[in-house]
């Protein structure tokens, strides 16, 4: 398949998924749906999907395009890439292990994160912090 890179296993190279991860996390940061971005680079939306999938490998230049439409550097795309690979799985207080660029690349998370860092009063975020770490704290979310 054009475009793809595949361990010898068949999945997708690591620094692929994590590029793609980069690119859903943003993508969704600045509020643009596949669609809008697929357009404003010339592909198709299922392109776009691929490439956060870290199923088609993203060439050079097609990396440089999205960095100029998402506004960022084309090395945001690899910030966390050597410290992901070296560091062991970050353990929850739940015991589970936790994934936190997978995390990341969830649209609730990012909303979250959006309203969050909106909120201008210290004290308030800092309830909100304490409010969403006590709800977690029981099963199920809530008290």
């Amino acid at each position: 398949m054009a475009g793809s890179h595949e361990t010898a296993s068949g999945t997708p190279h690591p620094v692929d998924v994590h590029v793609g991860q980069r690119l859903r996390q943003r993508r969704v940061a600045v509020g643009l749906t596949q669609d809008r971005l697929a357009k404003s680079v010339g592909i198709t939306f299922q392109q776009v999907q691929k490439y956060e999938r870290g199923t088609n490998r993203i060439v050079a230049s097609r990396l440089y395009e999205l960095a100029q439409v998402l506004q960022v550097s084309v090395e945001y795309f690899f910030e966390g890439l050597e410290a992901e690979a070296n560091a062991p799985a970050m353990p929850s207080d739940m015991g589970e292990e936790v994934n936190l660029p997978d995390l990341m690349g969830e649209r609730e998370t990012l909303l979250l994160v959006r309203a969050y860092h909106k909120i201008s009063d210290t004290l308030v975020r800092r309830r909100v912090v304490e409010l969403v770490k006590s709800l977690s704290e029981h099963p199920g979310g809530g008290p």
